[in-house]
This record gives C-alpha cells, structure tokens and sequence, in this order.
C-alpha cells in the first residue's frame, strides 16, 4: 500500500508531480508524531498512499504551496486538494476511505474521543519541554510532575471505562491519535513517568501489538541518532539511518 518515498530539501528540489489516480500522497517526516498520527491511520486502514519526506530545517520553497506555514503532516489527492492538521487529516481518511471504521458511527461516542483528546491536549506540549530540558541539560522535574499527573489523569479515564482501549473494547481513531507520544517515552528518557500508571502500561503493551504500529515502529537506535543530530541543529538528522533513501 506504500509507493516509493521522495525526500525533499532545499531550494534545489523541484516539487513532486501530480499524485497518481487511485493514490493520496502524505507530505510527512518520519520522526514527527502528528505526521506519525496520520501514517497509523493510512496503514490502519490499508489506505494506498505515497510518502515525501520533508527536511524541516531545510525546507524546499514548493512546500509553502502545501502548507501555508510549511508544517506537516499534509494529505494531497490526485485533485490536488490539500488537507492538514494532523487530527483533521486523520478524520478525512476516517470518513473518505472505505474498509475499517476508526472514530465511531455514533454521534455522542464520536464527541466523547473528541473530548478525550482534548484531555490529551497537554501531552505533546509536556513531553517536547522534558526532552529540550533533557537534552540541554537542564532541570526538569517540575515538568515531569505535570506529565506525570497527565498520565493519572488517563490512567483514571481507563479505570472509569474499564475498558483496554481509550474508545472501548477495540482499537480506535483516539488509540492512534494518542499513540505516538507514548511511544516515543522511552526515546525521549521519559518511561519512568508511566511507573505508577498499570491499566495504562497494559495499553502500551497492547499498542504495541497492533499491526499498524508495528509497522511503523522506527528502531530505537536511529531516533536516538536522529535526536542526537537534531539538537546539533544539523540538517542531515532527518534522513538519519537512510543508506540510500530513494530505495526505502
């Protein structure tokens, strides 16, 4: 369901053609969890899509057509309509591709993951600030007490619902868009703040399991080599442990 991934820096680069009929293109980067969000959803639902990877220290100048503001991820079609913002992106998948169905048919289950996510909403913003004062060597504990009361607050929803998934007894569209922090807990030194959580770390484990998140789990060693370059500001983090990416 993958076609060939371009990578895309700098001003030398033209941009893409038209994507292909039967095809949507995602503008993405594979180290970015909102970009992370909608490639779950592409693969959760067996979605045929292309994949450009763009360099977010070095931009090509096309990409500002794409996005007025030059974020992903970004969802192209072959009518060049452009959707983005990663929640949004997802919910057009959601509701624009046949096969399974991620948010739920019902109307008031469908507000309630919308609600749940506004739960989240702390999450990426917390998590970010731990790894910068991480990785600058600065004190963080303060930051990883507020993350670390997010994390009970979700560890309290899951006892509530007593259900293994956040939307119930199945994996849904708020499991995928929760999922790529948590996964990154561990890369970004911050595990320890789920110790205290057990219905939650019942969830990681069972995330894990997932097809689509097993297919899109990036090794342990290249994030940290990636985040390594990244926090030298060095352009080349983004196509860190890519021998040659035009064959991946």
């Amino acid at each position: 369901y993958l076609s060939k991934r371009r990578f895309c820096s700098g001003k030398e680069n033209s941009p893409p053609g038209p994507v292909p009929q039967g095809v949507i293109r995602i503008y993405s980067m594979r180290f970015c969890p909102y970009s992370h969000r909608t490639r779950l959803v592409l693969k959760a639902k067996g979605i045929r899509h292309e994949v450009i990877n763009i360099n977010l220290k070095n931009k090509p100048d096309w990409f500002y057509t794409k996005h007025p503001f030059g974020q992903i991820p970004v969802l192209e079609n072959s009518q060049c309509q452009l959707v983005y913002e990663s929640v949004i992106a997802c919910e057009y998948l959601d509701d624009t591709y046949p096969g399974r169905k991620l948010f739920p048919y019902d109307s008031y289950e469908r507000a309630r993951q919308k609600m749940l996510l506004e739960l989240f909403c702390k999450v990426p913003r917390l998590t970010k600030e731990c790894l910068v004062a991480l990785r600058c060597g600065r004190d963080c504990t303060g930051l990883k007490v507020t993350l670390c009361q997010e994390f009970c607050n979700l560890e309290e929803i899951l006892q509530y619902q007593n259900t293994s998934f956040f939307g119930g007894d199945h994996i849904s569209m708020i499991d995928y868009l929760f999922w790529p922090w948590f996964e990154r807990l561990d890369v970004y030194g911050l595990a320890d703040c789920v110790a205290h959580t057990p219905m939650l770390r019942i969830w990681i484990a069972t995330m894990k399991k997932d097809p689509a998140v097993c297919a899109l789990l990036i090794d342990k060693g290249i994030f940290l080599g990636f985040l390594d370059l990244y926090f030298q500001n060095n352009p080349n983090a983004f196509d860190f442990g890519l021998c040659d990416p035009d064959s991946q």
